[in-house]
């Protein structure tokens, strides 16, 4: 009699087990799905053509990089649009005008290099942060883009294909007189 209640008892925990790992299981594979980016099927403006253009500063260490211009044509919705991914980096875009959203995007060439290494915390507070790449959930080419966008309280992501590259803009060494 002891020995069945023994073997019942390891059936029940045995049981137990099973069904809380397999619980786990199933609750893990709905929380990856919504960590993925969903596209949009449609895009929700109307877009004109989208370019990049690269900048080098005119003086030593005054910095390079390029933008990411995206023109809008129409937006009946009045939506805003919020963040941008091209090559592998992650910007705020800036709404420059009413029908003009721009991505400002820094490269390591022309920048500054000085770095103050102290015992003192403080005194490294204007150090640079080290870039940290963001993992990519998907592949993009060198002419396709992601742009963020809120509806709500929900964030929704549509993709751009087909980004120009402009020509290179170079800023002058000293501003013009006036």
């Amino acid at each position: 009699m002891y020995l069945c209640k023994i073997k019942l008892d390891n059936m029940k925990l045995l049981k137990q087990t099973i069904w809380l790992c397999l619980t786990a299981l199933v609750t893990m594979s709905f929380s990856q799905c919504a960590s993925a980016v969903k596209l949009e099927d449609v895009v929700p403006l109307e877009l004109g053509e989208v370019y990049q253009q690269s900048w080098v500063a005119g003086v030593q260490g005054g910095g390079s990089g390029y933008n990411l211009y995206v023109p809008v044509k129409s937006n009946p919705k009045k939506i805003v649009l919020d963040s941008l991914f091209f090559k592998g980096k992650w910007v705020k875009l800036e709404l420059k005008s009413a029908s003009l959203y721009v991505g400002h995007f820094k490269t390591k060439a022309n920048q500054r290099h000085d770095v103050i290494m102290s015992s003192d915390p403080v005194a490294e507070y204007g150090n640079p942060v080290p870039n940290i790449s963001t993992p990519q959930s998907m592949k993009l080419n060198d002419s396709e883009c992601l742009v963020s966008y809120k509806k709500g309280k929900k964030t929704l992501y549509f993709k751009i294909s087909n980004v120009t590259k402009k020509s290179s803009y170079k800023y002058p060494k000293t501003p013009p007189k006036s």
